[in-house]
């Protein structure tokens, strides 16, 4: 097993945001673009999408597997709790940090989250320029800071 911090990868840094707001999602885009690390944002809008993305089955057969999961709760098909629970409970998935970025303040929200296994949890911003500073500081965070795996144990 490697361990690495994200700028020591050599390659962009792979993250999936699950976000049915294309209006939140445009916002972590263009976040993202203006970073410092090079990476690569995919979206989905569903939790069955995301699973579907995460398991690299139909149409993301050949999809990399993300180093980062940027979660919303409040999805269509399969709610990001479940998306949680399923990713967290999954060998192969449950090393991928899973930050929970929600409009969700509820106590109960964030406890549950946390009883997943969710790696942190952040309260979206409503202002524009808030929510591109939060969407910098969770990419400088978890890829110049944090050092993680670079996969599963076997």
């Amino acid at each position: 097993m490697t361990m690495n911090t994200g700028i020591e990868l050599g390659r962009p840094i792979e993250i999936l945001l699950i976000e049915d707001n294309p209006g939140d999602a445009e916002i972590a885009r263009e976040g993202l673009e203006s970073s410092k690390v090079r990476n690569k944002l995919h979206v989905v809008a569903d939790g069955e999408e995301a699973i579907a993305f995460l398991r690299q089955t139909g149409k993301y057969e050949e999809m990399p597997r993300p180093d980062l999961i940027l979660l919303d709760l409040n999805l269509p098909r399969k709610d990001g709790r479940e998306v949680l629970a399923e990713v967290k409970f999954d060998h192969d998935l449950k090393h991928i940090p899973v930050v929970v970025l929600t409009s969700s303040e509820q106590e109960e929200d964030i406890l549950k989250s946390y009883q997943l296994h969710a790696n942190c949890y952040i309260t979206k911003p409503l202002k524009f320029t808030e929510f591109v500073k939060v969407i910098k500081s969770i990419e400088s965070f978890w890829f110049t800071v944090v050092t993680f795996s670079a996969g599963p144990l076997r």
